[in-house]
């Protein structure tokens, strides 16, 4: 009797090893993520983004392709802006924001993707993880998830994030990014996250990815047509609209808004010229491509901050406003319209 009960508790004992064994804890699971980022010669994938930082919720349509070593080619399509797409180019000579409706690109020499969070794509996740010492870790039946800080260098108001895992694959699956009060305002979803090693560099080629533009968006239509609607921004930082003029130029109207005020600044807003494609029009900017709140990119320089959203184009200037601020005031433009 007292052999048997010996076998059986020595059985129990290997059970609850075993068992033991059978779950991983966070560092064996940060391991087995960067081994397979190592591994992985590129890989390519889809997602959908909402982002509920605005009045309304602006919803993208993202692919991402990706070649080892820091090739990034990354295409956001917002429902809404039917003129067409965005996309973010790093490869060999720079980082670059194509608007391939417009044959527009600006040229940066940046760390993009390194110096800021970016929820859709693999090793900005995997960074935050590492780089949080306090991240939590905790596992569902099906999924990985670590809640981590964010570095967003524009937008403090999205300070934690949680990151889900494929338990059998080791694939991003869901993205949900907090605010202070842990409001959900950002949430990706993936979809065929694949492994590619097909991909080569001429797939990151500026010019390559700007012939797209005639599957864009209907950009013969933008042609000729004036700016119909002023849109004004919701934060001002105390600042008043003390002027406003409406300049005719030979494409139509420039609107120019002077706010005044503790922080001065200056908004100008102007239909977007399409270029002709036998005359690409490229930007060189001694500054950083910035994300606003609502996904856009920007152009940051020297005080100034410039961008191209549905058709029109965007520029705001300030000797008083931080880059933050100046990004707080842009991402609040298009939460309302009046028509001038």
């Amino acid at each position: 009797m007292q052999r048997r009960f010996l076998i059986l508790l020595f059985s129990l004992f290997v059970l609850g090893a075993l068992t033991a064994c059978g779950s991983q804890s966070k560092e064996d699971v940060v391991k087995k993520l960067e081994k397979q980022s190592e591994e992985m010669a590129g890989y390519k994938t889809e997602a959908n983004m909402k982002m509920r930082t605005g009045k309304e919720e602006q919803k993208y349509n993202i692919q991402v392709w990706h070649k080892k070593d820091d090739f990034y080619r990354v295409k956001l399509q917002n429902d809404q802006d039917e003129k067409g797409s965005q996309i973010i180019l790093k490869n060999d000579s720079g980082v670059y924001v194509l608007t391939p409706a417009l044959n527009k690109s600006f040229k940066f020499q940046s760390e993009w993707p390194q110096n800021t969070s970016q929820p859709y794509l693999y090793a900005s996740l995997l960074n935050d993880i590492k780089a949080d010492p306090d991240a939590e870790f905790n596992a569902s039946e099906n999924y990985f998830v670590f809640k981590t800080k964010t570095n967003y260098q524009n937008n403090k108001t999205l300070p934690f994030q949680e990151i889900y895992f494929d338990k059998k694959t080791y694939h991003p699956v869901m993205v949900k990014v907090f605010d202070q009060d842990m409001n959900s305002l950002v949430e990706v979803q993936f979809a065929n996250f694949s492994k590619d090693d097909s991909m080569k560099k001429e797939d990151f080629d500026v010019d390559k990815n700007m012939a797209m533009a005639p599957t864009e968006a209907p950009v013969a239509n933008m042609e000729g047509e004036e700016l119909e609607e002023v849109l004004y921004p919701q934060e001002t930082f105390g600042a008043e609209l003390a002027d406003e003029r409406e300049v005719k130029t030979e494409d139509g109207k420039r609107f120019i808004m002077t706010y005044a005020g503790d922080k001065d600044f200056t908004l100008v807003q102007e239909k977007a010229e399409v270029q002709a494609a036998s005359a690409q029009y490229s930007v060189q900017v001694n500054g950083e491509p910035v994300q606003l709140w609502d996904g856009v990119f920007a152009a940051f320089e020297h005080n100034r901050l410039e961008w191209n959203h549905n058709g029109t184009t965007y520029q705001l200037a300030s000797n008083e406003l931080t880059q933050d601020e100046m990004v707080a005031v842009a991402s609040s433009i298009n939460t309302a319209a009046m028509v001038k």
